[in-house]
């Protein structure tokens, strides 16, 4: 197998997805797409596109794996703990406000996200008067998400970072530990809804207090992330607020003057008009 995908085949196998899944693909990132195809067919020693096409079009189960690899992120409680000590100490006193609070984690991945801010709003007083929905585009991660299991050797991390993120509690109080795995208390679900979007694709299906989506932009191009930044414009209520990744940015957004800076360094950002 070699390491170059001729263009015009990496293209129409693209399209193909598209046509019979509804996956587009188009958007992303080249380099970590192609990337990410490599990986998948050395780990099941397929030569090369054409034949790794004709299975996933014929072969469902094998298309969800794939699906899997190019949309793995790299995820964990409390990640970039100052970004939620940001929300904590910058957002959440707005969000109190509301008499319901409706947030979108988008591209929530396996979870650990989703849990991190049903924590924080517990704490804060405000999660039975939220409702979070959690989308993702991988089913398999979805899963995951909505279980609540996580490696128990992860909590020593998790442990830091909700410290870090100004964590009012113990956080062993929140989840019970059984052989290797942690698992989270159901209550942080309760107000959860975890539903398949494709933020390439779908549509506003809300209006939202908070929008998050961290870490998922760097892996479209600029066309497909001015999409996404127009969809969560629309989506969010007059003064709602938006996080991204520390590698993301308003910046060359076609909508960067209709935000304002709430915490510059953290990427959280209001939408002023």
């Amino acid at each position: 197998m070699g390491n170059v995908i001729d263009a015009k085949e990496y293209n129409e196998f693209l399209e193909a997805i598209r046509f019979v899944y509804g996956y587009d693909f188009t958007d992303y990132a080249e380099s970590t797409v192609k990337r990410r195809i490599f990986h998948f067919m050395t780990g099941r020693r397929i030569e090369d596109l054409n034949k790794l096409g004709k299975i996933l079009l014929k072969e469902e189960a094998i298309f969800e794996e794939f699906v899997k690899e190019l949309s793995v992120t790299v995820t964990e409680m409390f990640r970039d703990p100052l970004f939620y000590k940001g929300i904590r100490e910058k957002v959440i006193k707005r969000l109190a406000t509301y008499p319901f609070i409706r947030i979108w984690i988008a591209g929530c991945a396996t979870g650990e996200e989703v849990y991190s801010v049903a924590i924080l709003l517990k704490e804060e007083g405000l999660l039975e008067r939220s409702i979070i929905y959690a989308t993702d585009i991988n089913p398999a991660s979805l899963e995951s998400a909505k279980q609540g299991v996580y490696a128990l050797s992860a909590m020593k991390t998790y442990t830091s970072n909700y410290q870090l993120a100004g964590g009012k509690r113990e956080f062993s109080e929140y989840y019970l530990a059984k052989y290797d795995s942690a698992l989270f208390d159901a209550s942080l679900k309760q107000n959860v809804v975890f539903s398949s979007h494709n933020l390439a694709m779908d549509k506003s299906f809300n209006e939202f207090h908070l929008i998050l989506c961290r870490n998922v932009l760097m892996y479209f191009n600029q066309r497909l992330q001015d999409r996404v930044l127009e969809l969560f414009y629309d989506s969010l209520c007059p003064f709602g607020f938006l996080g991204l990744g520390d590698k993301e940015s308003l910046l060359f957004s076609s909508r960067k003057d209709h935000f304002e800076e709430t915490d510059r360094k953290q990427k959280i950002y209001m939408k002023t008009k």
